[in-house]
């Protein structure tokens, strides 16, 4: 998962509202003046959801086959009051940035037990299944803005909409968990690598970690919107030329053998981290908004926009995996292909410290910002300028923790993929559109479903979740009473 950063758009949304006559009959069009914010990728979930009532009766599609009847409402530039759709390849490359992020760094370490070929099957299935989690919030988002009356709606809307209080609860605390987890993995590993670069002993690795968070942090504190934007931007432009440099150099001693080794029993370890790796849905309701509620576009979007780093993801792999000796089977601790690669002679390993780097960075800034954006709301504060609360309470709990304990990359990010995202973004979109679905209000289900397969679907979105919830959870028990 990665920052994206997102222009700020002030629409206006004109909400189409059809008849079930001919196809000849004039849309009814009913103008709402609505200003949408979107700060970053990372900002898709908030606290305040919309307070509007409905504005329309009946909201529905048509099977036409012109854009104008496919879209739900006219996103209109507040100024001309002309219409501004949204670009699709833009919202591709969203759902793409999003989800390049520093997960990337784990997926070797936690794949190489099982090898290359049981593990892009893995990647495979972890892909369909996260693709499916995106549609079914799609699906729920469109149908909430068509009954709210309003864009813009968010993830605590949606769970408020359907599933009620518990909801709204269990997507907060999933959503703070997530990027907590994922803010002291990025600081551990963050401080490992300073420290190398900088040639700091180990005994005083805190300088690194420090360092790190205190000029990212300032950054994302004292940095304007277009300053951000920017170093965002630099940055992500260096990672795909840092991977395209690591991929054609590491690709010279691929052993192409290696590639074909297959543990499918390691499978179920590697999981958590690599669905982690695929987490886009924070963006779901900039698409659906941005993209008019376009169901062919939004769908569009983020099969393709999924597609891509599951493409890069597989590359990534291939060419980690087919660079190392293999690993012992049943191994206690999980042993990093990259920090083997890292400290090799060549060139590979600066070329490795740099993407890494990178990757990380990236992550951090996103995750920073959408998590002190939340604490802003959930404190009541006063938006339209930077308060230092959120952002110690973002920055200090991660940097104590990681400190305490610097092997803690690994473990974060199991917990993160386990408790937070097969939760918030396996769980809860399935539970949302079943709710939906069964609801007996005519105005639950508005749109065309885009997941198909009734309650059997959803059924195997919630099971297969919570069978590895229920797995890790009795590990870490098993770990905790037998040590």
């Amino acid at each position: 998962m990665a920052f994206s950063q997102v222009s700020p758009h002030h629409h206006h949304i004109s909400l189409v509202i059809t008849n079930r006559g001919p196809p000849s009959t004039q849309f009814l069009a009913k103008k709402l003046s609505h200003t949408s914010r979107f700060q970053s990728s990372s900002r898709g979930l908030s606290l305040s959801s919309p307070s509007l009532k409905p504005l329309v009766r009946k909201c529905s599609f048509q099977k036409k086959s012109t854009e104008d009847s496919e879209r739900l409402f006219s996103n209109l530039n507040q100024v001309t009051l002309k219409r501004e759709p949204g670009s699709l390849i833009s919202a591709i490359l969203l759902v793409a940035g999003t989800t390049v992020g520093a997960g990337i760094l784990a997926i070797p370490a936690v794949t190489q037990e099982a090898g290359f070929l049981a593990s892009a099957i893995t990647c495979i299935f972890c892909w369909l299944y996260m693709v499916v989690s995106g549609l079914l919030l799609a699906e729920v988002n469109i149908n909430t803005m068509c009954e709210l009356g309003s864009g813009g709606v968010s993830l605590v809307s949606m769970a408020k909409r359907t599933l009620g209080s518990v909801g709204v609860q269990v997507a907060c605390w999933s959503y703070i968990f997530i990027h907590y987890a994922l803010l002291v993995a990025y600081t551990a590993r963050s401080s490992d690598i300073l420290t190398n670069f900088l040639g700091i002993p180990l005994y005083e690795q805190w300088e690194g970690a420090t360092l790190f968070s205190l000029v990212l942090g300032s950054i994302c504190y004292f940095g304007s919107q277009r300053f951000i934007g920017a170093v965002n931007g630099v940055l992500v432009g260096s990672i795909v030329v840092s991977f395209a440099a690591l991929v054609g150099v590491a690709s010279g001693d691929l052993h192409w053998e290696a590639l074909l080794r297959a543990n499918f029993e390691a499978v179920p370890l590697s999981i958590p981290i690599i669905a982690l790796s695929f987490v886009y849905q924070n963006v779901v309701p900039v698409l659906c908004t941005d993209l008019e509620g376009n169901l062919s576009k939004v769908r569009t979007a983020i099969v393709l926009g999924t597609a891509i780093p599951l493409g890069l993801f597989l590359v990534w792999d291939g060419v980690i995996l087919g660079t190392i000796p293999s690993p012992e089977v049943g191994m206690d601790k999980i042993s990093d292909p990259i920090q083997l690669l890292r400290s090799s002679n060549g060139v590979v390993g600066p070329i490795i410290e740099v993407f890494s780097f990178l990757a990380i960075a990236t992550s951090y800034i996103g995750f920073v910002l959408g998590l002190t954006d939340f604490l802003s709301d959930l404190l009541k504060l006063p938006s339209g300028r930077s308060k230092p609360l959120p952002y110690l309470l973002t920055l200090f709990p991660p940097l104590v923790l990681s400190l305490l304990d610097p092997e803690i990359f690994f473990k974060a990010l199991d917990f993160a993929g386990t408790y937070g995202v097969l939760v918030l973004f396996g769980i809860l979109p399935a539970a949302m559109s079943w709710s939906e679905r069964q609801s007996n209000s005519a105005q639950a289900q508005i749109t065309p479903r885009l997941v198909p397969g009734g309650k059997v679907s959803l059924a195997f979105m919630i099971g297969g979740a919570g069978y590895v919830i229920s797995s890790e959870l009795l590990e870490n028990l098993g770990f905790l009473l037998h040590p």
